[in-house]
């Protein structure tokens, strides 16, 4: 089995300047994909260029960034393929261009429950906005990059959703919802795409390096209930999960909001959720799809 199974191959993954993307982009890039990364906000650029920087030299990859705001789906489709195409010329040109994998990835957030003591009622356009990111940009973009995807079933595509598209947070109406809708797409993909490629889902619950230590201890109690349940959650100090961070101070933050705000439940790291991702992207992984993939250590557990 070749450490580089990803070699020669492009990958575009959207929102991979931080948290799960950035995980994702890691290990595509350690296995040899070339990247086109996506980012919303002119303040990703920089981090997202020191990030493209390490991993092409580190990995003697070829990756570059493209600016797309997904809050506007149609133009931010249509920027990301040109960006690609573009990009695929730049190493590749005497090949026809194709698109191998496509990591549905960027987001955005909602919390609010139905006439909010605090925010009020919910309006349409909180669910507009929401909406428009997290369902119908993935939406155009599939749709865009489906006619160049190979031709061999090789193609992956992988979409992320959330742990809330299954089990009721309160206050998350919008979220969810938009979640759930990325579910179904997912399923109704699998078929429309099945003689060009895979079409899965993964459903992460909270996670260490993407905001879930800033939601506050309203929303950690809110999700108390859920993560007792999760029994890859249990956490009293092991040292190979500290292993897991950057430093001792860290460490020292990460241990203390665990066991004194998160009831010794931790969320999971983003290279966690990235691994179950890189899994879905494998070539072993071909006879999986239209299937939404836990990665949310137990949270949700399915079997259909």
């Amino acid at each position: 089995m070749s450490a580089r199974p990803y070699d020669g191959k492009l990958g575009i993954v959207t929102g991979g300047s931080r948290g799960i993307g950035a995980a994702v982009v890691r290990r595509l890039a350690a296995k040899g994909c070339n990247l086109l990364i996506a980012y919303t906000s002119s303040s990703s650029e920089q981090p997202t260029q020191a990030l493209i920087s390490e991993l092409t030299s580190t990995y003697q990859i070829q990756a570059t960034l493209v600016q797309a705001d997904l809050a506007s789906p149609a133009a931010a489709s249509a920027t990301i393929l040109q960006a690609a195409k573009d990009f695929y010329a730049s190493y590749n040109a005497s090949s026809p261009f194709r698109v191998d994998i496509l990591i549905n990835n960027a987001g955005v957030s909602s919390n609010q429950t139905m006439n909010d003591p605090q925010k009020g009622e919910i309006q349409a356009e909180e669910f507009e906005r929401v909406y428009a990111v997290n369902v119908l940009a993935p939406l155009l973009l599939t749709q865009a990059v489906a006619p160049f995807l190979p031709k061999d079933r090789s193609g992956r595509i992988v979409s992320v959703s959330s742990v809330s598209s299954s089990i009721g947070y309160q206050g998350q109406s919008v979220y969810a919802g938009s979640k759930a809708a990325v579910e179904a797409m997912t399923r109704t993909w699998s078929r429309e795409l099945a003689t060009r490629a895979t079409v899965n889902c993964v459903n992460p619950g909270p996670a260490w390096g993407d905001m879930y230590a800033e939601a506050g201890e309203t929303f950690w109690k809110i999700n108390q209930p859920y993560v007792d349940a999760a029994p890859l959650a249990e956490y009293d100090g092991e040292e190979y999960v500290l292993a897991q961070l950057n430093g001792h101070a860290e460490q020292e933050r990460f241990d203390k909001i665990v066991r004194e705000g998160m009831g010794g439940r931790r969320p999971g790291f983003t290279k966690e959720i990235a691994g179950t991702i890189d899994m879905l992207c494998s070539e072993e992984s071909g006879w999986t799809t239209g299937s939404v993939i836990c990665a949310n250590g137990g949270m949700k557990m399915s079997i259909a």
